[in-house]
């Protein structure tokens, strides 16, 4: 279940009362007359089934709450009470298949800024991946792909894709656009370093048989993207967020990306351009599975834009 919190102005308050008491997917309604301070007014809290989520949110915000007051959901983890069984019985569906598109777009929206934090993850990875080919490890290419960030903004283009939020694609493009060369040009400087310092040669690279499966692309590389993105956005929409881990290990966005900074230090520019290849298949792969799982939810027809612009704050 979730929770829901709605401050409301004083003359909404019972209208939002009445939307949230006749909807069956609803529990434990309260009422804190003037608890609201900035904006003032009442606060209203409930229990709501997840497949319940989106009906009651667009209730409220037909009536102007999201715009005069505002509307906040966290999820429960664990809820002891009838009512809320009840209501889970009564709302329509089942939660796990439930999407709830204000907290997809807002989870997205946030894991797809261009930020220090973002930066700083993938450059991270792209070091690791670097590292794994050198030294021929697939467990250190398995530590790079759980590192790497870059499902969220692959999940947030998918999301502005099929929701036709131009703002999500904007953000999510800019986030990988700035963050791969960034991350494989800091890759390309430490190779550039352990290469002249004699930590690895061109001959110990190459040797690095474990590894290869990094820049050979072929009908496989397609398939597996095209999964993962399936299972990733399945993941997302479903909040079983363990399942996302398997996702990050199953694509070899970063470890192509690692090995391209990598070759391109010692001068292989055929593996070099596979593994961009290699990177740019997983890449577009991830995002049209993730948009066409997204578009078989079975979203329904809003009568307003989903969610508000995002903020940059």
């Amino acid at each position: 279940m979730l929770h829901l919190r709605a401050v409301c102005p004083i003359d909404r308050t019972d209208q939002v009362l009445a939307a949230l008491k006749e909807h069956p997917g609803v529990a434990h309604v309260l009422l804190f007359r003037g608890a609201a301070v900035d904006p003032a007014g009442d606060v209203v809290e409930a229990d709501l089934a997840r497949e319940a989520t989106d009906e009651v949110v667009d209730a409220l915000c037909g009536l102007g709450i999201d715009r005069r007051g505002g509307v906040t959901l966290e999820q429960i983890d664990t809820a002891l009470s009838d009512a809320a069984d009840r209501a889970e019985e009564a709302a329509p569906g089942e939660g796990a298949d439930a999407v709830v598109w204000e907290e997809l777009i807002a989870r997205t929206g946030e894991e797809s800024r261009l930020n220090v934090t973002f930066l700083s993850f993938l450059t991270i990875a792209c070091l690791l991946a670097g590292v794994g080919v050198v030294t021929n490890s697939p467990v250190t290419l398995v530590g790079a792909m759980v590192v790497g960030p870059e499902f969220g903004p692959l999940a947030a283009i998918a999301v502005g894709l099929v929701l036709r939020r131009g703002d999500l694609v904007r953000r999510a493009g800019l986030a990988l656009a700035v963050g791969f060369p960034l991350a494989m040009l800091v890759t390309f400087g430490g190779a550039v370093v352990g290469s002249y310092t004699g930590l690895f040669d061109r001959d110990m690279v190459l040797a690095a048989h474990q590894a290869d499966f990094v820049f050979e692309v072929g009908p496989f590389s397609l398939i597996v993207a095209l999964l993962a993105g399936a299972a990733g956005m399945l993941s997302m929409t479903s909040a079983k967020s363990a399942a996302l881990v398997g996702v990050f290990i199953s694509v070899t966005t970063v470890p192509a990306a690692g090995y391209a900074a990598i070759a391109a230090v010692l001068g292989e520019w055929a593996i070099c351009g596979m593994s961009v290849l290699q990177l740019g298949v997983n890449l577009v792969g991830i995002v049209v599975a993730a948009a066409a799982v997204l578009g078989l939810r079975n979203r329904r027809k809003r009568t307003r834009d989903l969610g508000r612009p995002l903020s940059h704050g």
